[in-house]
């Protein structure tokens, strides 16, 4: 089933007239993403998650806002369905589910030092470890996408898929 659904995916992406990047492409855009990074203090964007459980036909839909600060600082807040806010803050991870505030220590929990490493290493522009993932970049008018697909056989609770995209407003392109 999981395979399906990213069939479906990259036959629907496909379908958006996206082009993939050449290597020389790709290797000029990561150099761009670094060289931005290394200047960045704050970031803030909103964002789509789409949560696949092999036990529910549909995937889970939530939405939100992600901030980010220098050198370490996350907080990622869904806003729809549901009212939910998390601070990676150092090793600690403090949650807040509608006023009910409690703490994690990131380096006990697998899969949020995980998402606390994959956040922090796209906003610093290391999020390019072809060990860790398989990256196609594609691009269509002044849109770059990064998908980054993992392997997950030793890990099955981590995540799997992470679909980036960036404007030429945004300063990544020429």
């Amino acid at each position: 089933m999981r395979k399906l659904v990213y069939i479906l995916f990259f036959t629907v992406f496909a379908t958006q007239a996206q082009t993939q990047m050449s290597t020389q492409e790709a290797a000029a855009l990561k150099t761009k993403v670094k060289a931005l990074a290394s200047t960045t203090q704050t970031i803030s964007s909103d964002f789509i998650q789409y949560k696949h459980l092999d036990f529910l036909d549909n995937d889970i839909e939530t939405s939100g806002k992600l901030a980010f600060k220098a050198p370490d600082l996350v907080k990622w807040e869904y806003l729809d369905p549901f009212k939910y806010a998390v601070l990676f803050k150092d090793e600690t991870l403090f949650i807040n589910d509608e006023g009910n505030k409690s703490n994690v220590d990131i380096g006990s929990n697998k899969m949020f030092k995980q998402l606390n490493k994959l956040i922090i290493s796209s906003v610093k522009g290391d999020m390019f470890d072809e060990a860790e993932f398989t990256i196609e970049y594609f691009h269509k008018d002044k849109t770059a996408w990064f998908i980054l697909c993992r392997e997950t056989k030793n890990s099955p609770n981590t995540f799997k898929l992470f679909i980036l995209h960036s404007t030429q407003k945004e300063m990544l392109l020429k």
